[in-house]
């Protein structure tokens, strides 16, 4: 099969990676359906050495991914909804937004961030496509629409009578713009959405994080793209946007915020983006050796982990894990870890408890349930969580497998 980069449109032919052929790592599985054939799909990644975009090809479509019963709640994450409040507290008074400001937020989940935009008063929108999530936030009375978004829905959306009455000053975007299949078509249509003098805000986690720390278990299927500043910069210039400032900040272990308006604003790039730009080409990320030993060291990291549990195991030990997270899915099947080796993973949402990790089969219970057991080892998987967790956490010997293995003995 001939690929093509989904920026550029050239011919995309060096693979950085192969992770194996895994599951949708938000495939959670209901006890039926562990006797059921799993559908699995190439975990390669490439990269474009015409624009240097990082990329999964799109071997699943993202309705096959992000289905209905999706099972991701941001809510869930106690730091995560303290990220967004300060993040909304910040944009109000940045952009001086008022009830007559109009806000749209993009895979806007389950109104994590939307619900402190609502309690200033400022008419906001949610776009997300799965239902469940979906209906959650209109719990919140969070006005949602359950849609892809691109071009398309962004016309729908300003035009005569439909649910916004005029373009949009401020368009949210975490963490989203990795999981689009189109990224032309996406920033696109925020551009489109877009008031002359509007802002995007979005996130995603830096490439160059990725890289130098070892964080291959981001990779999976639903994330389809995997940034730098400057690829980043040039696709948005592409599609009518510019970069006017960027933030580095520390969620999902080292991410981006970058601040961007139309083409044609007359708000300046500051030093900021310059700043970050230069780090990623002392890096050498537009080369190609940084990315071989990226491959390198992670292939370390499994044999690490998998010498550590098979000797646990030797020894009559039992390791659980805490946090099925689709980060955690991904590291156990690279690594062929079944539920022989890790007894179950404990999880405080409740839309996964009782369901099996996809691929590796291991039971997620709830942490009431992790307590009654003996547990001799717990890895944590979503290792970004890591202070969070530390004193909910803090009888057990935690693991964590990224960077490095890492073994924190409890007092």
């Amino acid at each position: 099969m001939d690929l093509e980069c989904r920026f550029c449109k050239n011919k995309l032919e060096k693979q950085i990676i192969d992770l194996g052929h895994q599951p949708p790592s938000n495939a959670y599985l209901n006890s039926n359906q562990l006797s059921q054939n799993e559908k699995h799909y190439p975990l390669k990644l490439y990269i474009c050495k015409s624009c240097w975009l990082v990329q999964l090809p799109a071997y699943a479509s993202a309705s096959e991914l992000f289905t209905p019963d999706y099972a991701y709640f941001s809510s869930t994450s106690t730091s995560w909804c303290k990220h967004a409040k300060k993040f909304v507290d910040t944009s109000v008074s940045k952009l001086g937004l008022d009830e007559k400001s109009h806000v749209v937020e993009i895979a806007s989940n389950d109104g994590y961030l939307l619900q402190y935009v609502r309690d200033y008063g400022i008419p906001c929108l949610g776009i997300e496509p799965t239902h469940l999530v979906a209906e959650e936030a209109r719990r919140k009375k969070i006005k949602t629409i359950e849609e892809f978004f691109g071009r398309k829905l962004a016309q729908k959306l300003v035009s005569k009578g439909a649910l916004l009455q005029d373009k949009v000053d401020l368009v949210i975007a975490n963490n989203v713009i990795a999981h689009v299949p189109d990224i032309n078509d996406f920033l696109g249509g925020i551009n489109y959405l877009l008031k002359e003098n509007g802002f995007l805000s979005c996130e995603f986690p830096h490439l160059l994080n990725l890289l130098k720390k070892n964080q291959f278990d981001t990779i999976y299927h639903e994330h389809y793209s995997y940034l730098s500043l400057k690829v980043f910069r040039r696709i948005a210039y592409y599609n009518g946007l510019k970069v006017v400032e960027v933030e580095e900040i520390p969620t999902h272990g080292g991410s981006l915020r970058v601040w961007l308006v139309q083409k044609n604003n007359s708000e300046k790039e500051n030093s900021s983006v310059k700043k970050i730009i230069k780090k990623e080409e002392e890096a050498g990320l537009e080369s190609l050796e940084i990315y071989e030993k990226f491959r390198k060291n992670i292939e370390k990291i499994k044999y690490q982990l998998l010498d550590f549990l098979v000797e646990q195991k030797k020894k009559g030990k039992r390791v659980f894990a805490y946090g099925a997270a689709a980060k955690g899915n991904t590291l156990l099947n690279y690594a062929g870890i079944k539920n022989d080796l890790i007894v179950a993973v404990a999880d405080k949402a409740k839309s996964k408890q009782g369901k099996y990790l996809p691929g590796s089969h291991i039971p997620i219970i709830s942490f009431e349930k992790l307590q009654e057991y003996d547990v001799d080892y717990l890895i944590l998987l979503p290792w970004n969580l890591r202070n969070e967790l530390k004193e909910q956490l803090k009888k057990y010997d935690l693991i964590t497998a990224i960077p490095e293995l890492c073994i924190n003995e409890s007092d």
